[in-house]
């Protein structure tokens, strides 16, 4: 309610303080209240050429025009302070009333009466302040570019292509952390992932705006990783969680300690929304099930493969030149092998993700024998969602499982606690203890638990190269940080090279 309170009043102020604004510069203040036209007057008071018009219309760019009206603004009122206008570009819905309001401002013509010279220092600590500002703004609420890291998923989605991941789709955001460095994430480049950009004294609570749309099922998801709340030293990108150390008792990265990190300053992952709040998932033999029914594999989607040759006649360099002609990525060519299986006749196993397609055309070549897409086995050490020793799983045979939805009422037992332990008192800030038989969340008995927000599933088409919601469990929405919409540069950093064939491609092709 606050931040909607607020939203409010940044546009009625700014309104307000363009009637009182409008009024000094001789125009009929009314004009300041209709939509679009309020625009044309503002350009006009303002003394801006026509051009202003066009850049108002483009998506981003408007916003730094806005801003850099502000400014305008207070120059044809000939205020050039540099702190007075860097609150005025922070604060326009105070500023411009303050500035329509005040008896010491006059209106000066920018025809007749042009605004003072300033220093070249002046003017370019003055554009560098603003862009910071506008690039701020946009990146936190607008969009945001992103780049692939990893393999995770291949092929829809290959390592060096970079997005544009819209913050407008399913609503902006409101940071947590207010206070940090513009345009870094959470840690100072430079500084070996050590010294954090922010400041965590000040923490918002939670709150998105309405967006344009919302997660769909195949969305491809940009989110915070849930199992990054807590951090370790050793390894701060999160190869190796802290959860995952304390459950294999590894001292090795424990030794260093852990820190922890707020909602919007964990590592960003990008997976594939397989699940809904309210969905029964359950993969078997590699399908997807959503409440009982198969659904589509993405058409570029790998699985891993197996074939059996002959290293005698096919060489490791070979049939690894092969594989990169497939179009497998060095990634994951690195962790295909070979494996010997008899090395006195010299035969052995290479393990490869492929897609469908990647695996007929291997099975034409003359390499060997092509022996079957793998199935991985059942873990039981905990490694897999919910992350309990004794509850078997595998990544392709997985579940069921519910995916809990805002509002749901969920019986609470020792078989389903281990799914909503993490949900209640992580995700949600309560506490949770079990006395006698007796569950107590925030010290008060109690059988149920109601969810408090959304829940999804996200899961990387490189099936058994990702790390995902079989291995972490729920993505709540307050995580949820933009959807990807289009590849706008592709690098292919396997063979240096620009991938022209994936410019402006669609993320969420599948």
């Amino acid at each position: 309610m606050l931040y909607n309170i607020l939203l409010i009043l940044y546009f009625a102020g700014t309104l307000l303080g363009l009637w009182f604004v409008f009024k000094k510069a001789g125009v009929a203040p009314w004009k300041a209240l209709i939509p679009i036209y309020n625009i044309v007057v503002w350009i006009k008071v303002c003394g801006k050429s026509w051009k202003w018009y066009i850049y108002f219309l483009i998506p981003a760019i408007n916003v730094f025009c806005f801003l850099l009206m502000v400014v305008e603004t207070a120059k044809v009122f000939r205020r050039y302070g540099f702190v007075e206008q860097l609150v005025a570009v922070i604060f326009p819905w105070i500023y411009l009333p303050v500035l329509g309001l005040s008896k010491k401002s006059s209106y000066h013509d920018p025809k007749t009466d042009p605004p003072a010279k300033v220093s070249e220092a002046r003017d370019w600590a003055d554009a560098i302040v603003f862009a910071l500002v506008a690039a701020t703004i946009i990146r936190g609420n607008i969009f945001e570019l992103y780049n692939i890291p990893s393999s995770s998923m291949e092929k829809s989605l290959q390592v060096g292509d970079y997005l544009v991941v819209s913050k407008l789709a399913y609503g902006p955001r409101v940071e947590v952390t207010p206070l940090s460095l513009p345009l870094v994430h959470n840690t100072i480049p430079l500084t070996g992932d050590k010294v954090e950009s922010y400041l965590k004294w000040i923490k918002l609570p939670y709150h998105r705006y309405p967006g344009y749309t919302h997660i769909k099922r195949y969305d491809a998801v940009v989110f915070n990783f849930p199992a990054g709340d807590t951090t370790l030293h050793a390894s701060p990108g999160n190869q190796f969680t802290y959860y995952d150390a304390v459950r294999d008792g590894n001292q090795e990265l424990l030794k260093d300690g852990w820190f922890t990190r707020p909602v919007d300053k964990r590592t960003n992952y990008i997976k594939r929304c397989i699940g809904m709040p309210g969905d029964d998932l359950q993969i078997i033999d590699q399908v997807v099930y959503i409440n009982g029914k198969p659904i589509e594999t993405p058409r570029e989607s790998q699985t891993t493969y197996s074939f059996l040759t002959n290293v005698k006649g096919f060489p490791p360099q070979y049939v690894m030149q092969e594989m990169d002609r497939l179009g497998v990525s060095y990634a994951d060519i690195d962790n295909s092998g070979p494996f010997f299986i008899d090395s006195s006749r010299l035969l052995a196993v290479y393990t490869v993700p492929l897609t469908r397609k990647m695996a007929s055309r291997l099975a034409y070549t003359d390499m060997g024998s092509f022996l079957h897409t793998d199935t991985l086995p059942a873990e039981t050490d905990g490694s897999l969602f919910p992350n309990m020793v004794g509850y078997p799983q595998s990544v392709d045979n997985f579940g069921p499982i519910h995916i809990p939805a805002k509002g749901e009422v969920v019986k609470l037992n020792d078989s389903i606690l281990p799914y909503y332990r993490r949900l209640i008192t992580v995700y949600e800030n309560n506490t949770l203890e079990v006395k006698d038989g007796v569950y107590y969340i925030n010290g008060e008995a109690t059988d149920s638990y109601t969810v408090k927000q959304n829940y999804y599933w996200m899961m990387g088409d490189n099936r058994h190269h990702s790390q995902d919601s079989r291995f972490w469990g729920y993505v709540p929405e307050d995580h949820i940080a933009g959807k990807a919409l289009f590849i706008y540069f592709s690098w292919d950093k396997d063979h240096k090279k620009i991938r022209w064939d994936r410019m402006f491609k669609k993320a969420n092709d599948r």
